[in-house]
């Protein structure tokens, strides 16, 4: 047989194959949701409308406190059928016990869900969501996810509320923390990776749990960044800007979605058709069930759209909301149904889809599926995956500066450690970190002690202030039982660090936020270093010694007098139980930093919100300095101190050989980018290679440079390697105006590859 005839063959049965797995896929699939739908139909006849209303109610079902409010729940109420769900119930044994009540005490023994805030970790804390997407590697970030997964189905959780997919222009935002910071398609990305650790290929697997995107819609983009506050951005910039990671996370199959607090076209997230039925099911195809955010519905008649919970509950239901976390007079729907206030097609519809998650997650084959009480010493807090929360926080860290090489800093001589987070357990985890058990974490100085011990190295530790002068504000910022107050004097806290400074070689200086001063409610105004750390830190700068500042936070800070007068600055977040160790990783050169800010850094807090995607103006100002009649400051820089994408190395890389395979591309084709990458030092290190593009003329105003792809590259010294990304409709598409359709316009690309946003080099595209 010849050659050719051969290859026919080989292509005529891969293709045969493919067919076949598809329909086998397919026919399987179709199987398994006809089984659901003759369950679930067989079930629903049993119910009285009383239970099925009663799937829509979650209550909040133990300690731990996330919002304002605790409902009344009892256990009568589960025994009667009137409960769907409970979160923030914590441990396999009191899940299991709880759950007894609703299989084994109820009329017709349908399981609850169980949810919880599981948001970068359960035990095993992983570094904050704003962190974890700084270091741009989807691989650790959905094994993130895998292993919270593991450890929260192993203490009887099958539900979490995250990911948090907003995107957001504004670091006075607290709530920035827990999403991906400014860009639309890294946060996809993330949001799909997130997905994925979560679910993993099936639902049905025990270790894996069900995901619920937030906050949709459009939560990142509250006005002057303040928690709960409206949003204004006209659809087309809302598409472009916001919409794109919730589409993804759908899309990535997640199984629930929660409804944001602000409003949207006018009308309240909880109870807004267009959004949750127009767009998100109809539109967009999803099949799971929406859940609102905490007392989310009752804050209707905050918004002055409601005059009672009644009509509250009306309204949500018959917008497409089905499961109300925290509801209050749920019974009254009884009464709406039957006098025809509301639609018993809402109700079943709303129940079906809450019963559908519960015959995913496996519930009705076993209620006690995930209350395996030996589970949590073999899974919880193991050593495999405290090493990966080491191993993850050590890349999200960013280098924001690290003149004459100070950094890593060698295992000998006298290092003085200063600074009030420097001995700080209870605040290592950062914020939403519900399930924590923090007494289990190291602190920073004993994270340095550790990896000194045996050196001849003296680390000397003062803590220098407070987190801040005020203490009625220090008390706001470390709230939930995170206080580190220290009753002694200024004067004495400050001779004391100033006293051992002396004495060393390097000053590492611990300073920034506390855990608590971002977060949901965290919303602030101030964004730069607290008063009393930044004067510890002026004094400490006029010792003339070289001083390194690990600096923790949660969202971007100001940090212009930072980087001005310090000569080394490793922006470390919060990263997670094993923070401690990784910062002695990175400090030390166990580890090379890699994170790249996924939120640029301002120069002032007047500047937002501020993204690098910024959109294309009259009267441009490209060089950020103040010009008379351009869109500038004429105080200060329009530029950000730090740009999106940044972050050094300890070693060197080199970008050569940038090239397309066409200058032409046909609008249904595609064209690739190849660049080279050189590992220029003399250490191994991890370089994120980014690509840009900005549409030179559009219909729609564009914005002046927009990532389209990225690749995390690890080298040797000396090692280079060639990168290839693909451009086509798909990435380099948008929202048109008016009609919101993706879209590929032809016309001229500027095409640009880079380590940042601000440091890119340029190709011409033609798009025909």
């Amino acid at each position: 047989m010849s050659t050719q005839h051969k290859t026919s063959h080989f292509l005529f049965f891969t293709l045969l194959a493919v067919c076949t797995f598809s329909f086998i896929a397919c026919t399987h699939q179709n199987s398994d949701d006809a089984q659901m739908n003759a369950f679930i139909d067989k079930l629903m006849a049993e119910m009285t409308l009383e239970e099925k209303i009663g799937q829509l109610n979650l209550p909040v079902g133990g300690d731990i406190v996330t919002g304002g409010v605790h409902s009344s729940l009892s256990m009568e109420d589960i025994r009667n059928g009137k409960v769907g769900g409970l979160f923030n119930l914590k441990g396999a044994q009191a899940i299991r016990d709880v759950q007894r009540i609703a299989v084994e005490q109820s009329r017709l023994g349908i399981p609850l869900l169980f949810g919880m805030d599981v948001i970068h970790g359960y035990e095993t804390i992983f570094p904050l969501p704003l962190a974890l997407s700084c270091s741009w590697d989807l691989q650790a970030i959905e094994r993130s996810a895998q292993i919270a997964a593991r450890e929260a189905t192993a203490d009887g959780i099958c539900w979490t509320f995250s990911p948090m997919v907003d995107v957001c222009h504004d670091g006075r935002w607290g709530r920035i923390s827990e999403g991906s910071g400014e860009d639309p398609y890294l946060g996809s990305r993330i949001a799909e990776a997130m997905v994925r650790g979560y679910q993993g290929a099936s639902l049905a697997d025990k270790q894996t749990m069900m995901a619920c995107v937030k906050h949709f819609a459009l939560y990142g983009a509250v006005e002057a960044g303040r928690e709960y506050n409206n949003v204004y951005p006209d659809d087309f910039h809302a598409f472009n800007e916001y919409m794109q990671p919730y589409k993804a996370a759908v899309d990535a199959g997640a199984g629930s979605v929660m409804a944001a607090f602000n409003t949207v076209h006018g009308i309240p997230s909880s109870g807004n058709r267009w959004l949750l039925t127009d767009l998100l099911r109809d539109q967009w195809k999803f099949n799971g069930f929406v859940v609102s955010d905490y007392t989310g519905v009752q804050h209707l008649g905050d918004n002055g759209v409601s005059a009672s919970h009644e009509q509250s509950n009306i309204q949500c239901i018959e917008a497409g909301l089905d499961m109300l976390m925290v509801g209050e007079d749920l019974d009254q729907l009884v009464a709406a149904v039957n006098e025809g206030r509301c639609s018993k097609l809402s109700i079943d519809n709303a129940c079906r889809r809450i019963l559908e998650a519960k015959y995913k997650l496996g519930l009705f084959d076993d209620p006690y599926r995930y209350c395996d009480t030996t589970l949590r010493e073999q899974v919880i807090l193991c050593d495999d995956h405290r090493a990966e929360a080491r191993r993850i926080a050590g890349e999200c860290m960013v280098l924001l500066k690290n003149d004459n090489n100070l950094l890593p800093l060698q295992k000998k001589g006298t290092i003085a450690l200063i600074g009030p987070l420097a001995d700080a357990r209870n605040n290592m985890a950062g914020t939403w970190a519900v399930a924590a058990v923090t007494d289990k974490y190291k602190t920073v100085k004993e994270g340095m002690e550790d990896a000194l011990r045996g050196t001849g190295a003296r680390l000397l530790y003062a803590k220098g202030s407070n987190l801040m002068y005020d203490a009625s504000q220090e008390a706001i910022a470390t709230i939930f039982g995170h206080s580190i107050r220290d009753d002694r004097s200024v004067e004495t806290m400050r001779q004391e660090a100033l006293n051992i400074a002396r004495q060393a070689d390097v000053i590492v200086a611990v300073m920034g936020e506390a855990s608590e001063m971002s977060g949901e409610c965290a919303s602030r105004v101030n964004i730069e270093m607290p008063d009393a750390q930044h004067d510890m830190l002026a004094r400490l700068a006029q010792l003339g010694k070289p001083i390194v500042l690990v600096h923790f936070a949660g969202r971007p800070t100001v940090m212009n007098w930072e980087s001005e007068h310090l000569p080394a600055i490793l922006e470390s977040w919060f990263g997670g139980s094993e923070c401690a160790d990784a910062i002695a990783d990175v400090l030390f050169g166990d580890v090379n930093p890699s994170g790249k800010l996924s939120v640029q850094l301002p120069r002032h807090v007047g500047q937002y919100p501020f993204s690098y995607r910024a959109m294309r103006t009259s009267r441009p100002n490209e060089g950020g300095d103040f010009a008379k009649y351009s869109s500038c400051y004429a105080d200060v820089s329009s530029k950000p101190l730090y740009p999106f994408g940044y972050g050094l190395s300890y070693t060197t890389f080199a970008y050569s050989d940038f090239y397309l395979t066409d200058t032409v591309m046909p609008l249904n084709g595609s064209v690739d980018v190849h660049v080279t990458v050189t590992n220029t030092g003399n250490r191994a290190g991890a370089e994120i290679v980014q690509l840009y593009i900005a549409d030179r003329v559009a219909k729609g105003v564009r914005p002046y440079k927009e990532l389209r792809g990225f690749e995390r590259v690890e080298l040797a010294a000396g090692e280079s390697r060639e990168v290839v990304f693909t451009l086509d409709a798909d990435r380099m598409g948008y929202y048109e105006p008016y009609n919101l359709t993706w879209t590929m316009e032809s016309g001229d690309v500027d095409v640009m590859v880079g380590a940042n946003s601000a440091e890119t080099e340029k190709r011409l595209l033609h798009v025909q």
